[in-house]
């Protein structure tokens, strides 16, 4: 083992800086880039990261304390001394060093590590464990944590990761090859030779600046240990998941119900209409195969009533899950006073009308989960036939004819429901397509699908104007689709895109940075600027997206209950729920040629699924992506019906590092559409029977 003496780094020409947080203590365990202490100063709070993975074997500093750089904040115990920080007891001039459980090392004249001796680390009781594969190769550039070898014993197959970030300079094992605890797996470079000086410790990150704290010196009506702003699915999660570790919670929330925009105005409404849509569109084509229906009878207030129910029943649980918990829920608009404190706006109602009492809440952390708005365009009228996607899932009528401003998923979501029910629609859309976000190809599919749904999709064109006007809301056009005249509608949905409330809860007041477009920046564990204040989901930034939030919020509330948890997803799905469905996973083809990723592709199409034919359906495909150094899965996409459901299969395939001879060995069932994931893998593999022969080149 190494002990690691961990300074404070350059902090530009700050002295006796204060430490107001010890976020680690004693026998903790720490990854690289754990946040270990939290220092403020007149102008900005900054955090001390680990240099290393590894134990905290003691602590030397206290809140109240004052540093400056060079200042002894705790000593580490590590398996491996980080790139470019070598324990200076171990350096011997510029030779070797093969001390007493310490990694064979060699370290340059500037006291850096000029390579490391990679060994198998501890695997228990396991010997002589055969290696599968070897993930890398002379030269490759490797960052922590990424897997070089996998071993497979009679119980468990395993990956060995790099302890630092590196180059690989010298492999020692081979497929085939056997190995314990201790064996020689490869010569890591680490450092530069011969540089002219001891390196210093890296800085901090660039850190948005913090603003100075207010203090607030008033009472508290309430008092507890995790105060959660905000009970969207991100919300609700972090506090019914600190509740669970013991944590006395209170939740704050300003409408009526918990669940957020997308329990009571977006994912769960929207879903309950598109299933009805689905329903009544999947009728029209049954009398192509001989079982004709007359047209549907719309009953509106039904309809209504039946999503509002769908609403209800799972809002009704999360209260009822929350009770059981004992999470106080507070209901009002809440903004910090300082960075222990919140005021809480009391409110009533079905919205948010104020009640004119306010309450405080004293708290030790915080999570913020305060979420976004639609965006409006200034131009646009205030007129009830003027709405955002809250306004649309209300369902005011039927109109004739309907503008859709914005061509992502939202807005096309809408504009499904819409058109089944009777209504001709148009689309407005800045960019050269719509559902950015999405591979081409997919998007193809359902474009083709959905041909005769829209009467004008207008790309590269914007909305400049709009007038509202008693026979409907006149809209006018800029660019390469916009029409020579004025356009009359009786609905104009806005789904441009949604901005974030970081701007409108006084985070300043905590100490709390917050951009200017009200995002809050955050650390791989939810963590803040502020040590003990926590933020998730949509105010964190991109995708703002309800799953994201809810295992952030998990993160963030085991690392504020002191548990080592960190956000490290490599992959975060996107559907759209039209008709056909679309979704991907991991990485896209667009993102693979921007990042110079070599990749393969395989792609299975639905013409050739049994189920898909005998569905109807056969218009779509899925498709898989490869690392072609390693063949592990990077991402995937699929385009049909139910493609949502199946998608799933696919981020675990990317978060395992499945190849696609795990994917293509499992057994699925058949015929279902499921088995076209296995198909697409078998078709990498060039091994698929359900498709011609592959012509030999």
């Amino acid at each position: 083992m190494v002990t690691i003496k961990v300074e404070v780094p350059d902090i530009g020409d700050f002295q006796d800086v204060p430490v107001i947080e010890v976020l680690v203590k004693t026998g903790d365990t720490v990854k690289t880039e754990t946040p270990l202490v939290t220092l403020e100063s007149d102008k900005a709070t900054m955090d001390v990261p680990s240099p290393v993975d590894g134990v905290v074997k003691s602590v030397a500093v206290k809140v109240g304390d004052k540093v400056s750089q060079g200042s002894h904040l705790l000593d580490v115990e590590a398996d491996a001394g980080p790139a470019g920080v070598a324990p200076p007891e171990k350096i011997k001039e510029s030779g070797h060093t093969t001390a007493s459980g310490a990694p064979a090392a060699d370290y340059g004249a500037s006291g850096v590590y000029e390579s490391i001796d990679v060994r198998v680390p501890d695997i228990g009781d396991f010997k002589d464990v055969p290696v599968i594969e070897v993930l890398v190769k002379t030269g490759d550039a490797v960052k922590a944590e990424d897997p070089l070898i996998t071993l497979e014993s009679d119980k468990a197959t395993m990956d060995v990761p790099a302890p630092v970030a590196g180059k690989v300079a010298e492999l020692k094992v081979k497929v085939g090859d056997k190995v314990s605890e201790g064996s020689l797996i490869l010569s890591l470079s680490t450092g530069v030779v011969g540089a002219p000086a001891p390196a210093k410790a890296a800085p901090p990150a660039p850190r948005l600046a913090a603003p100075s704290a207010a203090a607030y010196a008033g009472s508290a009506d309430i008092e507890c240990e995790m105060l959660v702003l905000g009970a969207g699915p991100g919300g609700y999660s972090a506090a019914f998941r600190a509740a669970d570790l013991g944590l006395k919670t209170v939740l704050v929330e300003r409408y009526a119900t918990l669940g957020g925009v997308c329990l009571n105005v977006g994912c769960i409404p929207s879903k309950a209409l598109l299933h009805n849509a689905a329903v009544m569109d999947e009728v029209k084509q049954m009398g192509a195969h001989g079982i004709s229906y007359a047209a549907p009878q719309i009953d509106l207030a039904k309809l209504r009533s039946f999503k509002d129910g769908v609403v209800k029943k799972l809002t009704g649980g999360l209260a009822g899950m929350a009770k059981a918990r004992k999470v106080d829920v507070i209901r009002g608009v809440g903004r910090f006073l300082d960075p222990y404190h919140l005021q809480v706006e009391l409110t009533s109602g079905a919205g948010r009308d104020r009640t004119g009492e306010k309450k405080t809440i004293r708290f030790q952390k915080a999570i913020i989960a305060a979420g976004s708005e639609s965006v409006k365009l200034p131009f646009i009228p205030d007129d009830p036939r003027v709405v955002d996607s809250t306004g649309a899932l209300t369902l005011p009528s039927i109109p004739k004819r309907m503008l859709v401003i914005g061509g992502g998923i939202i807005g096309l979501e809408m504009a499904t429901v819409y058109s089944t029910l009777g209504t001709r629609i148009d689309v407005v859309e800045m960019l050269d397509g719509m559902m950015a976000g999405a591979d081409r190809d997919l998007v193809k599919v359902w474009e083709k699908k959905n041909t005769s749904r829209f009467d004008n999709v207008m790309l590269k064109t914007k909305t400049v104007s709009a007038k509202a006007t008693p026979k409907g809301i006149e809209i006018g056009f800029e660019g390469a689709k916009a029409p020579s005249m004025t356009q009359l509608y009786d609905l104009v949905l806005v789904a441009v895109g949604r901005s974030v409330n970081g701007n409108a809860i006084d985070a300043e007041k905590a100490g709390v940075a917050v951009t200017e477009r009200g995002f809050i920046p955050v650390d791989k564990q939810m963590r803040t600027n502020v040590g003990h204040v926590f933020a998730i989901g949509d105010i964190v930034g991109q995708p703002m997206l309800a799953h994201k939030a809810v295992h952030e919020a998990h993160v963030a509330a085991e690392a504020a209950a002191g548990q080592k948890s960190f956000f490290d997803a490599r992959q975060i799905p996107s559907v759209a729920y039209t008709d056909p469905e679309v979704a991907w996973a991991g990485l896209t083809e667009e993102q693979c040629k921007a990042q110079g990723i070599k990749y393969g592709k395989a792609v299975f199409p639905w013409a050739a699924s049994g189920r898909a034919i005998a569905n109807g359906r056969d218009e779509g495909f899925t498709k898989l992506l490869f690392d072609e150094s390693n063949h592990r899965c990077i991402g995937g996409g699929i385009v049909g019906t139910h493609a949502g459901d199946l998608i799933g299969e696919v981020c675990l395939a990317v978060e395992m590092g499945c190849d696609p001879v795990d994917i293509g060995k499992t057994i699925h069932p058949h015929p279902t559409l499921s088995e076209s994931v296995g198909m697409a893998a078998e078709v990498f593999e060039g091994v698929c029977t359900d498709l011609p022969p592959v012509k030999k080149k």
